[in-house]
């Protein structure tokens, strides 16, 4: 959805181009990964034959340009991919929006033609999935006290230390990781590195065991005396924290999408079930303390579609989305909290059953208030924005 003034209304209705991404998802979605939702779920498997059908239908490189093998699409139908997977299965939009608005986007954004050349396409393609590292395990929110380190030796940087919860962490060919190459605390004492899997002293750690987005990869990445190129620093020694604060302003926008695929998913399947779900001789549906649930949850959605939609369309001019990414993240989340809350509440009973589609909607949807930044951490970069 995308607002434009015509003959001095705005309209808000979704491009064609956007149309036509959706149906396209939506069509892709129920038939590649429908079918296989509980089992991957069950199993915590992390379907990697899936990302390479996604890569060739367009969608591991929405964002980035035809030059390197991308769709060169804009945020709004990045967003509605998003949601469409995440309707369907919100693992797999958590999957692909962390490799392509965090790892690929970093490199994108901050990296040369040549380590532009090098990693897009196959980034795009879907033959690689992308990882990236910031978060560490006594870090959290304070990156900027970060104890991975990058220390200089001639032409390589050796690398020690780990991240933590790191999506595609185990999976991923190449990592782009943030390493601290100057002192504790300064924002300009941090380096961004694109990182290959193989390369010595690189490996994976410990795959978590979650609550939900139990078929999104989860993993440590660990760093012991890994030798690391000066050619495979991104962007400027120094510059890593502030790329990264930048990256998130994007990623922001990705998560807020994730939360309204997720939320629609349980306000759709709740809806269907009042309705077809009988008590006392009519439609439960037809009960004020049902209609009243589905009412908020409508109007809520809709509200965090449009802060998506504002976020999504500055970002597609190049302007700043600090603050209102931001927004749209706090809020999109909190409110798909609500409405799968609620929507297991209309369910009864058989919300409480993995039979039915809300359930996994209640555990999935937590993860949104967490990652890429706390609810609480939203409402941080939004006071400072509005008070400074």
């Amino acid at each position: 959805m995308q607002a434009s003034l015509t003959n001095d209304i705005l309209d808000f209705s979704p491009s064609e181009n956007v149309q036509m991404v959706a149906e396209s998802v939506r069509n892709f979605a129920k038939k590649e990964i429908l079918p296989f939702v509980s089992e991957w779920d069950e199993q915590q498997w992390f379907p990697f034959e899936l990302f390479q059908k996604m890569g060739a239908i367009g969608l591991m490189g929405m964002l980035v340009p035809e030059t390197y093998g991308g769709s060169e699409l804009g945020y709004h139908e990045y967003v509605a991919a998003i949601v469409e997977l995440s309707k369907v299965d919100p693992s797999v939009g958590l999957s692909m929006a962390a490799h392509n608005s965090l790892c690929t986007n970093h490199i994108l954004s901050f990296g040369n033609e040549e380590q532009k050349r090098k990693y897009l396409p196959k980034l795009a393609s879907g033959e690689w999935a992308g990882a990236w590292g910031l978060t560490e395990p006594n870090t959290g929110s304070d990156a900027g006290n970060m104890r991975t380190v990058a220390v200089k030796d001639g032409e390589y940087y050796i690398l020690n230390g780990a991240k933590n919860f790191i999506t595609n962490g185990k999976s991923g060919q190449v990592a782009t990781v943030i390493a601290r190459t100057g002192e504790v605390g300064d924002s300009h004492g941090m380096t961004a590195f694109v990182i290959e899997k193989g390369t010595p002293g690189f490996a994976a750690g410990k795959k978590e065991n979650k609550l939900g987005m139990r078929a999104s990869e989860t993993a440590e990445l660990i760093f012991t005396d890994c030798r690391i190129h000066e050619s495979q620093v991104l962007g400027k020694v120094g510059d890593g924290f502030v790329q990264s604060l930048k990256i998130l302003d994007g990623g922001r926008i990705s998560i807020a999408a994730l939360s309204l695929g997720i939320a629609l998913g349980a306000y759709e399947a709740a809806l269907n079930y009042s309705k077809e779900r009988h008590q006392f001789n009519q439609p439960i549906s037809a009960f004020q303390a049902i209609s009243f649930k589905l009412a908020d949850m409508a109007t809520e959605i809709e509200a965090a579609r449009l802060l998506i939609d504002k976020s999504a369309s500055l970002k597609n001019e190049g302007k700043s989305v600090n603050r209102e990414s931001a927004m749209a993240k706090y809020y999109a989340s909190e409110v798909a909290v609500r409405c799968a809350n609620e929507a297991v509440q209309i369910f009864g009973g058989y919300g409480f059953i993995k039979d039915f589609p809300v359930e996994k909607y209640y555990r999935d949807v937590k993860l949104c208030t967490i990652g890429e930044g706390t609810s609480e951490i939203q409402k941080l970069v939004i006071a400072r924005s509005i008070l400074k």
